[in-house]
């Protein structure tokens, strides 16, 4: 099976490289720049086309939340309209696309945890983006798999486990957000879903019709992220990484050019009901990617 991944060095691209390394009979082809421009999206259904994959995955993305706010024409582009043109360039080879999108296309103000079939109201540029990108997938290509998920960290990158690690090595104390609660996701657990879906998708038994659609797919279990920071360092101590002591503030102590959801936590019931697959309990996957830091990247 030949997968193409929009992206190369992205959290999500990273982990789904390691894992089809692990795999037989999967070629996963990555295009990025200068092969694949997320701001000329004219040229990019003939990209992805070009490969004739079995299945493509759109993974990139425009994820600098705050910037996205001064570059509202750029950041539609590239999440908006280059989403619509991926999905136009698999459906041009007759191939599925499973396209990566996020909690912010939620407003937060629900008290309980987030289903597919809840209202959408994005309160961020970078929000909206990922909506339109959902619906120009939608218009392009009946055959779609669209993954929201949140809260997502890796061993590699720049993300919230690998900054608090980073800081830690400055200061004895940081100050975290304590009143946005979401669903941590390690990037590995997004890669091995994606893994799930397409051989699902591609089953003897698989009745197409009742596959395609939205779903969520997140972490197990809840934090804020000041929960997030504190699991963060009682794990690193154990393993002799950068630790601080973590002090709870409200959102209004730090405030940010875009609005985060309050409450990001996500149903995954529909996920797991339809390809068979729960991600583990948050703690549990944050300690293998703390493992992972430990053995590569601090020694």
């Amino acid at each position: 099976m030949r997968i193409l991944v929009t992206g190369t060095s992205g959290q999500i691209v990273t982990a789904l490289k390691q894992r089809c390394e692990e795999i037989r009979d999967i070629e996963l082809i990555a295009v990025g720049r200068p092969e694949l421009e997320l701001c000329q999206p004219q040229d990019i259904a003939r990209t992805v086309a070009r490969h004739v994959p079995d299945i493509v995955v759109s993974a990139a993305a425009f994820t600098a939340v705050d910037l996205a706010e001064d570059e509202p024409e750029t950041v539609m582009r590239m999440n908006g309209d280059s989403a619509g043109e991926v999905a136009l360039g698999a459906a041009m080879v007759g191939a599925p696309v499973i396209q990566l999108s996020t909690d912010y296309v939620y407003d937060g103000t629900k008290p309980f945890a987030w289903t597919e079939d809840d209202p959408v109201n994005p309160m961020s540029v970078y929000g909206k983006s990922k909506l339109a990108g959902e619906r120009n997938v939608m218009a392009a290509n009946p055959r779609h798999v669209i993954l929201r998920t949140a809260w997502v960290y890796s061993p590699f990158g720049k993300n919230f486990v690998t900054t608090m690690l980073a800081l830690a090595r400055e200061r004895a104390e940081l100050n975290v957000v304590d009143d946005q609660y979401g669903c941590p996701t390690s990037a590995f657990n997004v890669a091995d879903g994606i893994l799930c879906a397409i051989e699902r998708l591609y089953s003897p038994d698989a009745s197409g019709d009742e596959l395609w659609g939205i779903y969520n797919l997140a972490g197990t279990g809840t934090a804020t992220w000041c929960d997030l920071a504190r699991e963060i360092f009682w794990q690193s101590k154990k393993l002799g990484l950068p630790a601080s002591n973590v002090i709870s503030i409200a959102t209004e102590d730090f405030p940010t050019k875009a609005i985060r959801p309050k409450n990001s936590r996500l149903d995954c019931s529909k996920f797991e009901k339809t390809f068979g697959f729960r991600c583990p309990r948050w703690t549990t996957s944050l300690e293998h990617s703390l493992e992972y830091i430990a053995r590569y990247n601090y020694r």
